[in-house]
Order: structure tokens, then C-alpha cells, then sequence
């Protein structure tokens, strides 16, 4: 083969394999992709780095718009690279189809569909500082678990905690809102939540939920012990049986005209202020 053809053939093969010149990156392009059976689908810039960077071991690969090379794309390919993570550009129909719905942004992983089971225990035993926990109770609303984690990691919460049933579950939806949270606070689902109460105030852990109605307001509350903050979905709020396992019922204080906030509004409100008291 001469000069010349060796030049237009590898010319050829940056074209089909999508080369990106200022990224210095070849991108895959095919139809195949790893087995689908134990993995899910994770979607959205900060979802995919957040797992490449904190369980690079559960991505099987990852799926991209074919044709975007913007430099938040750049960066991506360039984390996946280093990682040594397959790419393959696909049509954005197709990513359409494998986020279910869900907002992608031009960017779909395959991961491990289990990721390593953390209980309680796991979180609690190793810690050198009081616990602070955030137990939700009939959150049904992706959007909002996402947020409530996300709120969770940024003050530095050690967990979430959810009952198996009247829960939305820690969907695709969750994660990509999570903002790479889901992979840094451990999300934990049990079968039984007013039991789980009742195991966390056997450890000491004081379990204050939130109503609207009670007269205490949040400030009021000594949080420099351990504490679990027990929260509902906003309009239908807790449980009857989770309101009477909570130690206490606290409110947030309302200013204004509306009746009630977002449960991660709620939940930002009441994690951070345990965060002031301790210092």
C-alpha cells in the first residue's frame, strides 16, 4: 500500500470512528454493546463522571450523541478514556430509548445494576461523629429523592434512609438529579421504617420528624447529639405509625402565605441547621 493510501485510510477510519482532533480522542462506532442482564442505565453529565470517579468498577460503557463535541464532551471522553471505559456514539433516538424518558443530555452509562450493599450498621459503627441521618417517608417522586440526596451530601449527611414500599426507589431519574450524590451518600432501603426508627433510638440517635401542625419549631431543638431527621411528602406528610415512633415532632416556622415546601427544600432546612448548631 503506498503513501498516499495510507493517508486516506486512516483518514477513513477517523471519520467512521469519530475522531476528535482537539481531544485527540477516537470514539467507537457500533451498534453493540455489552449484555444487558444485571446492568441499568444511568443519564446525564454529572451522574456519569460521579460514577466514573467514585465506582469506576460498575461502568460497563458509555453511550454518546454522535456528532456533539463541545467541550463539556471533551472532558467527559477524555475522564472515560483515562479510565479505560469503552465509548460508543450512537443516534440520539437510541439514547432516547435506553434513558426511558429520562433527560439525558447526550450522555447514557451502563453500570451495574446492584451496587455494593451498605445497611446500617455499615454507616454507623465506623463513625467518629455524631450521626445525622435523613429518613424519608412516602417520597414517590424521583425528581425529589435526586434533590433530597443531593441536599444530604452538601451537608454531609451520612445517609438516606427509605422504606422499601410508598418509595419511588433510586431510579434513573433520582441519580441524574442526584448530581453524582447517589454515589456518595449511601441510600438505604428498609423493609420495615418504624422498626428501623425504633433500632436507630435503641443506638441513641434521637429521630425528629417534621408537621406542620406541632407548635415546636426546629430552633428549639438541641441537635449536637446524634439525629435523625424523619421527613414526608410534601401534602401528605408522615405516616401516622412514623409520626408516633419519632422522639419529637418539630415544625419549620413560615413566614409567608404558602402552607408547606418541597421535601428537599425541607430537608436542606433542617440538615444544615443541626450543621450550624454543632459548629
Amino acid at each position: 500500500m503506498s503513501a498516499r493510501q495510507n493517508v486516506r485510510l486512516l483518514a477513513a477510519v477517523r471519520d467512521a470512528a469519530g475522531y476528535d482532533a482537539s481531544a485527540n480522542i477516537f470514539i467507537i462506532f457500533s451498534t453493540a454493546t455489552t449484555d444487558m442482564s444485571d446492568t441499568r442505565m444511568i443519564c446525564g453529565f454529572h451522574a456519569v463522571t460521579a460514577k466514573l470517579r467514585h465506582a469506576l468498577e460498575d461502568v460497563k460503557e458509555i453511550l454518546v450523541a454522535e456528532g456533539r463535541r463541545d467541550g463539556r464532551m471533551r472532558d467527559l471522553l477524555r475522564v472515560a478514556e483515562a479510565a479505560g471505559v469503552r465509548v460508543i456514539a450512537c443516534e440520539p433516538e437510541r439514547l432516547d430509548g435506553l434513558a426511558g424518558g429520562t433527560r439525558h443530555q447526550g450522555v447514557v452509562a451502563r453500570v451495574a445494576a446492584v451496587g455494593k450493599y451498605v445497611s446500617l450498621d455499615d454507616v454507623l459503627d465506623p463513625l467518629t461523629e455524631p450521626a445525622l441521618l435523613l429518613v424519608l417517608d412516602g417520597v414517590q417522586d424521583p425528581h425529589n429523592l435526586g434533590a433530597c440526596l443531593r441536599v444530604a451530601d452538601a451537608a454531609g449527611a451520612h445517609a438516606v434512609v427509605a422504606p422499601k414500599d410508598r418509595a419511588c426507589g433510586l431510579n434513573a431519574a433520582a441519580i441524574k438529579v442526584a448530581s453524582g450524590a447517589a454515589d456518595t451518600v449511601p441510600y438505604i432501603v428498609v423493609t420495615n421504617l418504624a422498626r428501623c426508627l425504633r433500632e436507630l433510638q435503641e443506638r441513641g440517635i434521637w429521630v425528629i420528624g417534621t408537621a406542620g401542625e406541632t407548635d415546636k419549631d426546629l430552633y428549639a431543638v438541641d441537635q449536637h447529639g446524634p439525629v435523625a431527621w424523619v421527613l414526608g411528602a410534601e401534602g401528605s406528610g408522615l405516616r401516622r405509625l412514623t409520626r408516633d415512633t419519632c422522639d419529637e415532632l418539630v415544625r419549620i416556622p413560615m413566614a409567608g402565605t404558602v402552607e408547606s415546601l418541597n421535601v428537599s427544600v425541607a430537608a436542606g432546612i433542617c440538615l444544615f441547621e443541626t450543621r450550624r448548631q454543632r459548629g
